[in-house]
């Protein structure tokens, strides 16, 4: 698919021209910056119209975006052509799709899983994030997951089941979910492009995580749903699929009213009369009003996906009106959110420290730990690769060279270099890199903390984090500390919290809390190194544990 098939959505002159209140929507960027949620974009439809949208720099419409489970929607609209289509049904079973994992002793829960169970989160297999991604064995350990309950009987949200969504339609179509959308999806919604998806090291989509899509595009998706699959006045998603993945399927017993209002094929109700979400981790949402003819698209870096939805319920569907003005008076709509964490820098100080390093290289000590639990150190935070088939990491061969305004920083991760530019006059500068088998615009920042210590920032724009290091330097040794925006230690006691939904045993449930409330210092630890000029750099590295 060529640039030349991109279509963008129809822009409304006003809010108030598409039904949207600009008063309202004003309070609801204001609420969210109250609400100290750190908001990427916000994209807001009325009647098939943008009636606002906004992005906060360096993010930009251009960029795609990391998505976490709206993927999962997605991989549902793949099924629901397979369907219409004949290639397989909903009553399907999966052992037929993969004969050759069928066990010597029969086992009646295989025999009973099908293709709704996988859609509807009650395939009853306890399946877990922790099982090792890098191997080329997905759809085996899955298979071999211990069962919870019997297929069908209660829901249970496992992200794997979404992935063998994509192998077996893998399997039945020939194609990767990619291959096979390309034609459906992507060329009919305008996209102009194929959207990226991290896969499986078999090259299967991972499915229920790993999709990389523009702000335009999910509200494009999710435009279409709300039209009943109607797009640009054609039929692109089968009208019974929509109508059948986006109701109330299987009931859910969750913390929050939003995540307790039942779940449909890979579609969230929500506790609003009338709406539905396409739903993703640190609060990617495409919400739909069924009622009222209108979209909300967010695009977030907030782990409290409730605290963000409950701004929006705050706002609308009050905020969507009837005829074409509703006074905005006072209120000016922002062209531009503002992002609290980017480092507001004015030019700092230099320190003499850069003559001694400009053109050196860090050695750095491995850590055998890191490596054993498959978690190596790397640029890229955590809550990026945790469930990627490429973790990256590994960090070596750190160099600097600096300049008048910038200062450029280069590193390896095991077979993947990059180097980044860095501005030192307080405004980022932007790269392209690639790590975890991923490509990246890395928005970045550099200054002198102190004489001995350098601040780097470095946010992905792809991804939801900004990834902080501070390099001490004592002498030709360094000491480096890690951070992460929003930090590692939020992001994994806030997956603690529903750690008895893998482990039955109540002691060592509580014993795994424990570990992972405290487990950032292990993924994240101070890191040690020595400067070298690159012709005396040795060949090997000391390793701790």
């Amino acid at each position: 698919m060529n640039d030349t098939a991109k279509t963008t959505l129809k822009r409304a002159a006003t809010p108030e021209a598409a039904g949207v209140s600009s008063n309202e929507a004003a309070a609801f960027i204001a609420d969210l910056k109250k609400s100290r949620i750190e908001t990427h974009s916000v994209m807001i439809l009325r009647r098939g119209k943008v009636a606002f949208e906004a992005w906060a720099e360096p993010y930009a419409p251009e960029i795609p975006h990391a998505m976490f489970s709206v993927s999962k929607s997605f991989t549902s609209t793949a099924v629901g052509f397979a369907v219409e289509e004949g290639l397989l049904t909903l009553e399907t079973r999966v052992v037929d799709i993969f004969p050759e994992y069928k066990p010597e002793e029969p086992d009646e829960n295989l025999e009973k899983l099908t293709i709704r169970h996988l859609l509807n989160m009650t395939a009853g297999k306890d399946a877990t994030f922790l099982a090792d991604k890098t191997k080329d064995h997905w759809v085996r350990d899955f298979i071999g997951a211990k069962w919870k309950t019997v297929p069908g009987e209660s829901f249970k949200y496992i992200n794997e089941n979404i992935y063998m969504l994509c192998a077996v339609l893998k399997r039945v179509t020939g194609m990767t979910v990619t291959e096979y959308l390309t034609p459906r999806l992507y060329e009919p919604l305008g996209y102009g492009r194929v959207p990226f998806w991290e896969s499986d090291p078999g090259g299967i989509e991972a499915g229920g995580w790993g999709l990389f899509v523009t702000t335009e595009e999910l509200a494009k998706l999710s435009l279409c749903y709300l039209q009943g699959g109607m797009y640009d006045g054609k039929q692109v998603i089968p009208a019974g699929w929509v109508t059948e993945a986006t109701r109330k399927q299987v009931e859910t017993s969750r913390k929050n009213a939003d995540s307790a209002a039942g779940y449909g094929y890979c579609f969230w109700r929500n506790s609003i009369p009338d709406t539905y979400r396409l739903d993703g981790m640190f609060s990617q949402f495409g919400i739909v009003f069924e009622k009222v003819d209108a979209v909300i698209v967010i695009t977030a870096s907030e782990i409290q996906e409730q605290k963000v939805r409950d701004c929006i319920w705050r706002h609308f569907p009050a905020g969507f009106i009837d005829g074409a003005d509703n006074s905005p008076g006072e209120s000016v709509l922002p062209d531009k959110l503002r992002l609290e964490t980017l480092p507001d820098l004015a030019a700092a100080p230099r320190s003499p420290y850069e003559k001694i390093i400009n053109g050196r290289t860090i050695r750095t000590q491995r850590k055998r730990l890191l490596e054993a639990i498959n978690f190596p150190l790397s640029m890229l935070p955590i809550s990026i690769v945790y469930m990627s088939a490429d973790k990256a990491g590994d960090l070596d061969e750190i160099s600097f060279e600096f300049g008048e305004n910038e200062c450029r920083i280069g590193w390896t991760e095991g077979d993947e270099n990059n180097t980044v530019v860095c501005g030192m006059d307080g405004k980022p500068r932007k790269s392209e890199i690639r790590l975890a088998g991923m490509d990246f615009t890395a928005s970045c920042t550099a200054a002198w903390k102190d004489e001995k210590t350098l601040s780097f920032w470095m946010r992905p724009l792809e991804s939801v984090c900004q990834r902080q290091v501070d390099f001490v330097f004592n002498g030709y040794d360094v000491a480096m500390y890690f951070a992460s925006n929003p930090s590692t230690r939020k992001m994994l006691q806030t997956l603690s919290r529903n750690v008895e939904e893998y482990i039955k045993n109540a002691a060592a449930a509580k014993a795994v809390r424990g570990i992972m409330k405290n487990a950032h210092k292990i993924v994240e630890p101070t890191l040690k190194g020595r400067l070298y000029k690159k012709e005396d750099l040795p060949k090997t590295r000391p390793g701790l544990f």
